[in-house]
């Protein structure tokens, strides 16, 4: 096959789920088995999470969306209280804050860099900050050591609510946003061994999916029962129901009460069977990412883009999303119509590219809460010439060598 034969029949998607005959079938058990919605496979992917993760607990709900709402409202966190959360993120890292009525504070990047200016959070602490949601942006763990030095220097500041876990920790709690970093690794230990809490995304697009899902989990509190924690979470996410429905089948155990008016975000066990069977195959998808991920590097460093590191000593990311950062041979960065340009080529080729993310200051409704782009220019400079490579286990290995040549191809066509 000719080259322009290839390009005419090339078409790859940038985030396709990689489902396998091993869902499939776990799924048809599941309708078969009589019992689709929150059940034992729910159960038995908390205990996989418990697993991977090396903590004592976690719980599965619906999304990552909801287990961080939910673990904000565990904590308390409310009108009157301040959470501090990157610009740089989705809007699901900081709507949660939203939610609870709590005061969203935004911090911009570091200069060059996509992480959270870490000298600017400290900055952002004040008497009324109860938490921060550091984000493990594309599966990269965020720098946990120096959040927490600055969480203990600012310690004084921090003034405990009427709240268990508050007044246990009495500091500024760290709830990582982990939507991206499932199995990935900081200083040889799961991402989960470092925040407070950290809330999972089993959406359709990562690594692991259960189509939609996420998991809650969190290391050990001196003086907080992890089995009353874990049933607090429970009873907010199924209408403060004291039992659920699997309990309630048991003879002659109907009786339940309602014990708040809250809320309904749990997970079924149909999602739940599609995580199983993802879980078993986890290890090689994440290898098969770091093999993609290598491929990429070379014809990246080739071209002059600026990519991140997923691999390092001190870390080992989950390969969930490839970033790039587009620049001239001159070294100049590319404008944001030639980012676009440059993805509207990749298309032509048949390739799907993305941009991760919009700085939350550039929508509508973190314009609408006061937020101004100006005041986050390094967040902007970031966003204006990135651009998201597909990166995913249904490549197969021509689909990849495709990818590589098409950068070159488009790189090479723009002449910049």
């Amino acid at each position: 096959m000719d080259k322009n034969s290839m390009i005419a029949s090339k078409s790859i998607s940038f985030s396709p789920p990689d489902i396998s005959e091993l869902e499939v079938e776990e799924v048809v058990a599941t309708l078969k088995s009589g019992w689709i919605t929150t059940g034992p496979r729910v159960k038995k992917l908390e205990k996989e999470v418990v697993k991977r993760c090396g903590t004592s607990k976690a719980v599965c709900l619906n999304s990552q969306t909801a287990c961080a709402e939910m673990t904000l409202r565990v904590l308390g966190v409310g009108a009157g209280d301040e959470v501090i959360v990157p610009a740089y993120t989705y809007t699901a890292t900081a709507s949660v804050v939203e939610h609870v009525g709590a005061t969203l504070v935004l911090v911009d990047c570091e200069l060059g860099k996509f992480t959270m200016d870490y000298d600017k959070l400290e900055e952002a602490i004040t008497e009324k900050t109860k938490v921060i949601i550091p984000v493990d942006l594309f599966g990269i763990p965020c720098d946990y050591n120096r959040i927490f030095k600055i969480v203990e220097k600012k310690k004084e500041l921090f003034h405990a609510g009427d709240n268990e876990i508050q007044k246990a920790l009495n500091r500024i709690i760290v709830m990582d946003d982990g939507a991206h970093s499932f199995g990935a690794t900081y200083k040889g230990k799961s991402v989960a061994q470092y925040p407070d809490f950290i809330n999972f995304s089993f959406h359709a697009v990562k690594n692991l999916t259960t189509a939609e899902g996420g998991a809650v989990t969190w290391r050990d509190i001196k003086g907080v029962d992890n089995e009353a924690l874990y049933k607090k979470y429970q009873l907010l996410s199924l209408h403060g129901q004291s039992k659920d429905a699997l309990a309630k089948t048991k003879l002659g155990a109907w009786e339940y009460d309602i014990v708040g008016p809250w809320y309904k975000c749990n997970m079924t066990d149909i999602h739940a069977a599609i995580g199983l069977s993802q879980s078993r195959r986890y290890d090689s998808l994440m290898a098969r990412r770091k093999w993609i991920i290598g491929e990429y590097d070379k014809v990246c460093e080739e071209c002059g883009f600026t990519v991140l590191e997923h691999y390092t000593d001190e870390h080992n990311s989950s390969g969930h999303l490839y970033i790039v950062r587009l620049f001239k041979s001159s070294g100049e960065a590319f404008s944001g119509e030639e980012r676009n340009d440059f993805i509207t080529k990749m298309a032509e080729l048949g390739v799907g590219t993305n941009v991760h993310y919009k700085p939350l200051p550039l929508h509508t409704a973190y314009k609408n809460l006061g937020f101004d782009i100006k005041d986050y220019p390094n967040a902007y400079e970031q966003y204006v010439n990135e651009v998201t490579l597909p990166l995913h286990t249904c490549l197969t290995d021509e689909d990849v060598n495709y990818v590589v040549w098409a950068v070159k191809k488009v790189y090479g066509d723009m002449n910049v």
